[in-house]
């Protein structure tokens, strides 16, 4: 069981509120994002749920025991940190045993849980090598494995993946959410990255100066975002944001348009002109210089064949036009 509770849990460094007041469920076996910009406190609230920084005030349970005050040692936690922390002078079999042999199990019992973990993360070949004859994804795929063999309630990934290139990124990130789906155990997972987020997640934190400002499924914040800052932050290319006269038409300190819910049209809508043109293949991103909402992005299918210069009339789709208070919120 992996069921993570927390209830106004608050932390602070001296007069600083670094998580003024939490309070967040997590069901055993989701797999939950926590995202936001760099300095949201992300990367804190998972120290607080593995241990490794003190509650200011406010409880966490895991399983229903409370575990506010208890050691990491003793939460029946996993962590993969962004650095992979392996022993170099160590085979990847004794680094992933590691954590086994100082909890005293006898070799053969550390060998079969070394050879189960091996197998789920294709690393069965790779048990005799040292960790600097690895490539960085295998490396953090030898980091997972010293977590899972341990058979934790929860796995918390912080930014695993920040260290690799592009391609790897995207390999990992496929095989973290297999890995999710195999073992069916509870993952907090942080990133700064939405687009992890829209692809790895069951649920999704929106974290913003240590306040939560959404959590729902990746659908539902694309589809509803519950104020311009969830807006602005989960999609990409990110949302236009209008204000002006635009939004005032439709009853709105500000109106918000998806670049892929914005039409190119003969007559009518928002005139302008092409300054940025990306010709993707399968998609054709632009930005458009329009003299009634000012810049915005758009994204059009890779057949478009307009480029710079050229002037263009844009119209949102009837339905897709988000509209948001003096307050930021989302309007009814």
């Amino acid at each position: 069981m992996g069921q993570i509770t927390l209830n106004a849990v608050r932390k602070s460094f001296g007069e600083v509120d670094v998580i003024p007041s939490i309070d967040l469920r997590i069901e055993d076996g989701e797999f939950v994002v926590f995202v936001g910009p760099s300095g949201c406190g992300k990367s804190t609230l998972l120290r607080l749920i593995a241990g490794l920084e003190d509650v200011t005030s406010g409880g966490i349970t895991i399983d229903g025991t409370d575990a506010t005050e208890l050691p990491p040692a003793k939460r029946g936690l996993a962590m993969v940190f962004q650095s992979y922390a392996l022993y170099p002078h160590m085979s990847v079999r004794k680094n992933i045993a590691f954590p086994l042999k100082m909890a005293g199990m006898t070799p053969e019992q550390q060998e079969a849980k070394v050879q189960s973990a091996a197998k789920v993360l294709n690393l069965t070949n790779y048990l005799d090598r040292r960790p600097g004859q690895l490539s960085g994804g295998q490396r953090q795929r030898v980091a997972i494995g010293r977590a899972i063999v341990r058979e934790p309630k929860a796995f918390l990934f912080d930014e695993p993946l920040s260290n690799l290139d592009a391609a790897l990124r995207v390999n990992m990130r496929q095989e973290i959410t297999e890995l999710h789906q195999q073992l069916k155990t509870t993952m907090i997972y942080v990133t700064h990255d939405q687009v992890e987020a829209m692809t790895m997640a069951d649920k999704i934190v929106v974290l913003n100066a240590g306040r939560i400002e959404q959590v729902g499924s990746p659908l539902a914040l694309y589809e509803h975002p519950a104020n311009t800052f969830v807006a602005g932050f989960i999609g990409s290319p990110k949302m236009n944001l209008i204000t002006g006269i635009e939004a005032d038409k439709l009853g709105a300190t500000t109106i918000g348009v998806r670049p892929e819910h914005l039409d190119i049209v003969a007559e009518g809508g928002w005139e302008g002109v092409v300054g940025l043109s990306e010709h993707l293949g399968s998609d054709t991103f632009l930005k458009v210089a329009t003299k009634a909402v000012g810049t915005i992005n758009v994204r059009a299918g890779g057949e478009i064949k307009l480029s710079h210069g050229d002037r263009v009339r844009l119209a949102p789709q009837a339905g897709k036009v988000h509209r948001f208070g003096p307050d930021g919120k989302t309007l009814a």
